[in-house]
């Protein structure tokens, strides 16, 4: 716990301190978080809530240590929940186009996979991400699926990897406070199998700001600007990218969302196109969206497509830590 962030605190915080100073904090912090992993594996397997379990578990575990000062306990824990969720356990964004500025959190893992299927192709996604520290996120995926002949009605099997990306935070959003700003770069090198075996080598780069409103960031909105590069055949090519997307809150965890946007960075030559749908978070760590979407513009527009996917983050190198 950061003393120095809660030093202005009331005085009966401040008293209780004083007291917490008498355990040790690798203890507290050992047993704090045995606690709170239990709860929140139950709470995932059964879709609850686990917006409340680090505060009412640790609160109930420390107010243990002095029966006089439970809810100063509760409410110095919950202010400390509150910011280590808003650094660490944040969103993220795909099978959304238009990326956000936040990354995946200090020590603290994920996996997103979607599946998306239109009349070309059925394909799955998969990335994994890693964050080193509050700043920095890398990741790594791929694609595998059907692609759709007209000469041959089952489609043949296809797939593509590896995808590199990495993303710098440069400054986070929040509630009250200015935009975000991030940037993205990466490559899908031409490894794999059939159409969905990128023709050359290609790299992508993008910045990204993103600007909340609501106490509850109840309207999310994403900018982005950026480029494909390819070399293709011995020709070099820029393909600018640009997109627009938002996230609106609704009813407890459900989200709408919505984008437009030019060019993917992950599949370059997309022309102008557009997505909607919605985003449902069970909890801080579990998260699942459905979209559909269609072309708009350019010299191939894409067919309409529908798509579907999960996030789950991992807590398991955080407790490593301690």
């Amino acid at each position: 716990m950061n003393n120095e962030r809660i030093g202005a605190g009331t005085a009966d915080e401040r008293s209780c301190l004083k007291v917490c100073e008498g355990f040790s904090n690798d203890r507290i912090m050992k047993w704090s978080i045995l606690t709170i992993f239990l709860t929140v594996l139950y709470q995932v397997a059964a879709g609850q809530d686990t917006t409340h379990t680090f505060s009412y578990a640790s609160g109930t575990f420390l107010a243990s240590a002095d029966d006089r000062l439970p809810d100063t306990y509760t409410r110095i824990l919950n202010r400390e929940w509150q910011q280590w969720r808003q650094e660490n356990l944040e969103p993220q964004v795909r099978p959304f186009i238009t990326d956000d500025a936040r990354v995946v959190g200090a020590r603290l893992a994920q996996l997103e996979t979607w599946f998306r299927g239109d009349r070309e192709a059925s394909q799955q996604w998969v990335m994994a991400a890693y964050g080193p520290n509050n700043r920095l996120e890398v990741s790594i995926g791929g694609v595998f699926g059907i692609e759709r002949h007209e000469e041959n009605r089952g489609g043949t099997f296809a797939y593509a990897l590896p995808l590199l990306q990495a993303k710098y935070l440069i400054r986070p959003y929040a509630p009250g406070r200015g935009p975000g700003f991030g940037i993205v770069a990466g490559s899908f090198l031409p490894a794999g199998k059939g159409s969905f075996r990128p023709t050359g080598y290609g790299t992508f780069s993008f910045a990204t700001i993103s600007q909340c409103f609501g106490e509850e960031e109840n309207v999310l909105l994403h900018l982005n600007t950026g480029f494909n590069y390819l070399h293709v055949d011995g020709a070099n090519e820029v393909l600018p990218t640009w997109g627009f997307g938002t996230q609106i809150k609704t009813i407890g965890g459900f989200h709408l969302v919505g984008e437009i946007f030019s060019g993917d960075p992950y599949v370059p030559g997309a022309g102008m196109s557009y997505q909607a749908g919605y985003r449902h978070f069970f909890s801080d760590l579990f998260q699942i969206d459905m979209t559909f979407g269609k072309g708009l513009a350019g010299a191939n527009p894409l067919p309409l497509w529908f798509s579907a996917g999960a996030r789950i983050v991992f807590t398991h190198f955080q407790k490593k830590a301690y």
